[in-house]
């Protein structure tokens, strides 16, 4: 039986991967003195924005981080809101006693920004963060379940890349591919052996209530 339902953010409770790029462009360009296409940036994912930004702009990593950080705030207009679907759905799945953690490769600070932007922090149980070192969800995704006292098959991960589908296996539990997002490659997350995957949050929210019953 489910018990939790772990998330993923970016492209999973919103549509922030634009954003995130845009405002490592904003920042970092003038500090790196060069141009940085989408590729180079996304290239740099997988550790929190501070890793990035030692990858990106190592000789000015104060300064880049802070600039980021200001950029992301105020360039968050460029998705304003969550998913539609998503806030109801957590309310649905809290209403349900239903246990609701994140676990983000982003860093504290941008992940706060976003959940006080959207108006959802008050959904989550517990909030697991990236890490400047490295990706580190799997070990995120095991924090919430020794925080609550879960079998990994009472648990499952949702987020929409393959490397969330990793994750997720690493961890133990479940994977389900959030394919609603415009960035999300549905073939390489059937590639990837997701567990589930879902094109909307209305198909997902449907096989949630069958599988819970109630």
């Amino acid at each position: 039986m489910i018990r939790a339902v772990i998330f993923d953010f970016d492209g999973t409770i919103g549509n922030t991967l634009p954003l995130c790029i845009a405002a490592f462009r904003r920042a970092i360009e003038p500090l790196a003195g060069k141009q940085l296409p989408d590729e180079e940036i996304v290239a740099t994912f997988g550790p929190s924005e501070e890793g990035t930004i030692r990858i990106l702009a190592p000789h000015a990593y104060e300064q880049g981080l802070a600039d980021y950080l200001n950029c992301y705030r105020e360039l968050h207009d460029m998705c304003p809101s969550p998913f539609d679907g998503i806030p109801e759905l957590l309310e649905w799945l809290k209403a349900r006693g239903i246990i609701i953690a994140l676990v983000t490769g982003k860093g504290r600070r941008s992940c706060s920004i976003s959940l006080e932007q959207y108006g959802i922090a008050r959904f989550f149980d517990l909030v697991e963060t990236g890490s400047p070192e490295g990706p580190c969800k799997p070990e995120g995704i095991r924090a919430v379940l020794d925080r609550f006292l879960l079998k990994p098959e009472e648990a499952i991960y949702v987020g929409d890349t393959a490397s969330d589908v990793a994750s997720a296996r690493s961890a133990g539990v479940p994977a389900v591919a959030a394919a609603w997002a415009e960035t999300a490659d549905r073939e390489t997350l059937r590639r990837a052996g997701a567990d589930q995957l879902f094109p909307t949050i209305p198909a997902f929210r449907e096989w949630l209530e069958n599988s819970l019953g109630r």
